[in-house]
């Protein structure tokens, strides 16, 4: 970055700093507000509308995220634009609960405030004249005002005008990274173009997915207080709390790590880090948050059959989360893991059976810990142990596929 750069740490490891961490408060709120949109509007078109919330929000952190991660946070300047995107984030989240009613236009204001205001200090603060900088952001800014006519419509209009207003402003601000941010009358900037401080990238992302898990315990936790706490009350919360572990397992015992160091070995690094963070995380948050509604629900009516909606929330946030990291693995290895799409089925039928038999909430909802504690264990199994004809274990391919550089063994 011409002005405000990030400086490289003594030690060669960059960790998000504690102004990002400030930053990320926000949006524990901000997914909270979601969780609660979605429990509130459990219909296809609650999902639906809690879907463009959520795309919107993750929208404006994934892009703040990537500014941090060449900007330095220590700046006055920095501090000031980080500060007033908190205070608009908090602004839209705030309005969350009725983006589809009287706050339309709050929460599509905030939104664009956000987006536009963010890249205009890139581009004209941040960026010198010339510079490389002011190039690609400016490119950014103009995809930035062009839904932001959108959004406003959107806000400015009601019912089914602003669902479809919306979902182009989405398709709009999604689709823009596919084409590299071009712009006809401008000249076209590559890939090439970013830079990205690999660790620091794939740290901030990987707290997003902590702030998610952190919603889901708060969200149980919080039900769980006001209820009575019978036996089958505090084994819901018991089973709420150890699907969230379960989740956290899966995506940090290795997902994690593989996809920042497939993206540390990477030649083409800006489409891999686009396409593993700003794209596929959306859905694993997704998957997080749909499981933490799941979770409420049992915990209120642990004893009481599920209605199909309730069945499908439950059974869907596993579902969304493990799907997502099998594709999350395609993507970043080429490689494919079918244990996780084999549980994935294994919960929709216990789902089905479930439902069928008219089974208690909490019923469901044991079985479905059960089917991820299987897969963590046939995981790690298959992970050390011994193959046939001294062909190496998972863990070695793994550690083989995964490693870096210096870290390459040598003989």
């Amino acid at each position: 970055m011409a002005r405000f750069q990030r400086q490289e740490s003594e030690d060669g490891h960059e960790r998000a700093s504690a102004l990002e961490l400030f930053y990320d408060l926000v949006f524990v709120f901000a997914i909270t507000q979601v969780s609660h949109s979605l429990l509130d509007h459990l219909t296809w078109i609650g999902a639906g509308h809690a879907a463009v919330i959520l795309l919107a929000v993750w929208w404006t952190w994934n892009y703040t995220t990537w500014s941090t991660n060449e900007l330095d946070t220590t700046s006055v300047a920095v501090r000031a634009l980080m500060i007033a995107v908190m205070l608009a984030s908090l602004l839209m989240a705030v309005a969350i609960p009725e983006a589809w009613g009287d706050r339309g236009l709050l929460f599509a204001g905030a939104y664009v405030a956000i987006q536009v205001g963010r890249h205009t200090f890139m581009a004209f603060v941040a960026g010198e004249r010339g510079s490389k900088e002011r190039e690609r952001a400016s490119r950014i800014l103009v995809w930035f005002c062009a839904s932001g006519v959108v959004w406003l419509a959107g806000a400015l209009t009601e019912g089914p005008a602003r669902t479809a207003l919306w979902l182009g402003a989405l398709a709009i601000d999604y689709g823009a990274p596919l084409v590299v941010f071009w712009v006809p009358w401008m000249k076209r900037v590559s890939a090439g173009a970013w830079e990205i401080v690999t660790e620091h990238f794939a740290e901030r992302f990987q707290l997003f997915v902590i702030i998610a898990l952190g919603e889901s315990i708060v969200l149980t936790g919080a039900t769980t207080a006001e209820l009575n706490l019978d036996a089958p009350t505090t084994a819901a919360f018991v089973v709420a709390f150890l699907g969230s572990a379960a989740l956290w397992w899966l995506y940090f015992n290795r997902s994690a790590e593989g996809a920042q160091r497939r993206l540390e070995l990477s030649e083409r690094r800006v489409e891999l880090a686009r396409d593993v963070y700003t794209y596929l995380h959306v859905v694993i948050i997704a998957g997080v948050i749909v499981s933490a509604v799941g979770d409420e629900i049992v915990i209120a009516h642990p004893a009481t059959a599920l209605a199909t909606p309730e069945l499908i929330a439950v059974v869907a946030g596993p579902v969304i989360y493990l799907l997502s990291l099998a594709v999350l693995r395609w993507r970043a290895t080429g490689s494919y893991n079918l244990k996780r799409p084999l549980a994935a089925v294994a919960i929709v039928a216990l789902g089905l059976i479930g439902g069928a038999a008219d089974a208690a909430a909490l019923t469901v909802a044991v079985l479905i810990l059960v089917a991820l504690a299987v897969l963590i264990g046939v995981e790690e199994w298959a992970f050390t142990r011994p193959r046939s004809g001294g062909r190496p274990t998972e863990q070695e391919v793994f550690e083989a596929e995964h490693a870096l550089p210096g870290e390459l063994p040598t003989e």
